[in-house]
């Protein structure tokens, strides 16, 4: 069984796949370690599985194209190594930074490479990933410097327990982020530079973007729902307190309905958001005692 398994998710990719694959290849005779290829063709009309299974990629085809997340679900199912790397088939991605994730993954979970400043990206979204990692800081409670970087590694085991939550689009980099950091698994970023792609960016910024903003908001809900709820009712109360007060001193009015309903609401909001957080914690806890049987079954057998 090899070390590692490297997920390329493909689509019209025929210029650049098979120049990545053997500079993989290259790279990672390197490196001594046993590897294998998965290149995840989703549902190309070109030559991209031809050309990548020239260079020695191993082909999971679809049918038809379902999305780049369901690509690589499909390689993550597929996969036979105990570490999972996963990198774009567009040429923008060093092969050289694979091995320095890694070097990290003996004491760390995920490592995931972070793009710097000088990579090659434009403006437009280089000013969301900025947006999007200040979100997700504020939601996981701790600091994300590339929520969307798709070129990250990562345990399988880890990888295949949050395969149900991850998406068919461009979205996985971002949901397998949040799920790892708020489950308590560890997370590094690894600088890392990178190139102009070779062809069209198949990401549409408007569309993909209000996606990543859901997904933010599913997986916080999921794993840590007051950081949702409560700010939603702390905004909620302080109108309705605030306009209350108003039509008070202001308008010499009374009250009135408005600012009670507000308030009320607020302490609704409040409540359920309670209630989520221990549902959360409930089934995060069955989870854990369900790998935890599930791992002592695996161990009896063996014996």
């Amino acid at each position: 069984m090899p070390d590692v398994s490297i997920i390329i998710p493909a689509y019209r990719e025929e210029k650049a796949i098979s120049g990545v694959v053997r500079n993989i290849c290259r790279v990672m005779d390197l490196t001594g370690r046993s590897y294998e290829i998965l290149v995840v063709d989703d549902g190309s009309d070109d030559e991209t599985a031809a050309e990548a299974q020239k260079a020695g990629a191993r082909i999971l085809p679809h049918p038809y194209n379902i999305g780049n997340g369901a690509a690589v679900k499909t390689g993550i199912r597929n996969a036979r190594g105990e570490i999972l790397v996963t990198l774009d088939g567009d040429g923008q991605h060093s092969s050289e930074d694979i091995p320095r994730l890694l070097d990290k993954m003996d004491v760390y979970d995920m490592a995931v490479g972070a793009r710097r400043s000088d990579s090659k990206r434009s403006f437009l979204r280089r000013a969301a990933n900025r947006i999007y990692n200040w979100f997700a800081t504020y939601m996981c409670g701790r600091r994300i410097e590339d929520l969307t970087s798709g070129f990250r590694a990562v345990k399988t085991d880890i990888a295949r327990r949050f395969l149900s939550l991850l998406p068919n689009t461009f979205s996985y980099p971002t949901t397998i982020t949040m799920a790892v950091i708020r489950s308590g698994y560890s997370l590094v970023y690894v600088p890392i530079t990178t190139n102009r792609r070779v062809g069209v960016s198949k990401i549409r910024p408007i569309r993909d973007g209000s996606r990543f903003f859901l997904i933010i908001v599913k997986i916080a809900t999921l794993f840590s729902p007051m950081r949702i709820f409560l700010p939603v009712s702390a905004i909620m109360f302080l109108l309705g307190l605030g306009y209350g007060l108003f039509k008070i001193f202001f308008m010499g009015g009374r009250y009135g309905p408005t600012s009670a309903m507000l308030m009320t609401v607020s302490v609704v909001v409040f409540m359920v958001g309670l209630v989520s957080e221990q549902v959360a914690q409930l089934r995060f806890d069955r989870a854990e005692s369900f790998r935890e049987r599930s791992h002592d079954q695996g161990h009896d057998e063996m014996e």
